[in-house]
């Protein structure tokens, strides 16, 4: 049984290895998201709360067009250029990301954890693949060419189980 000092003392511990490790979070309480980066935090907007709310309503890996226009039915008083602002800040702070190979036209993606994506060349829809599909692709891709891999954006191109349907 833990006692309350030991407990106090792992929940510190817990504290500053996640600190360590975090690079961006973001925080809702109140129903606001309060922005913070290692050193910077974005001041709080609602517009940009807003537009980074429905990003994540919206999965689909929106360009900035679409999103602007999901936006608009919430506030029609919001501009193009407040969400392509906000939404480059938002990537260029690592809070989303934003995914430029994909068709041509940059899209936002607010899922941060290590995978790849699947473009239907039929529908055009993006679709996150587990990264666990090709596990330790960096890894062996060093060890077999010496190359130093940084990361990896991987866009896997097919069609899509519906439009397979409709074929």
């Amino acid at each position: 049984d833990l006692s309350s000092a030991s407990t106090a003392s792992l929940c510190l511990e817990c504290l500053v290895l996640f600190t360590i490790f975090i690079t961006s979070l973001i925080i809702k309480n109140d129903n606001h998201y309060h922005f913070y980066q290692q050193d910077n935090i974005l001041k709080y907007s609602k517009q940009r709360e807003l537009i980074l709310e429905t990003l994540r309503q919206n999965p689909c890996h929106p360009t900035a067009e679409t999103l602007f226009a999901l936006v608009r039915q919430k506030d029609s008083s919001i501009s193009l250029a407040t969400v392509y602002r906000n939404l480059n800040q938002l990537a260029e702070n690592g809070f989303i990301r934003k995914l430029e190979h994909l068709d041509n036209v940059a899209r936002f993606d607010h899922n941060l954890t290590k995978h790849y994506h699947f473009i239907c060349s039929e529908c055009a829809a993006v679709m996150d693949i587990d990264s666990d599909i090709a596990t330790d692709i960096e890894q062996r891709l060093a060890e077999q060419t010496g190359l130093a891999v940084e990361g990896a954006d991987i866009f896997l191109r097919g069609v899509c189980p519906n439009c397979l349907k409709h074929k």
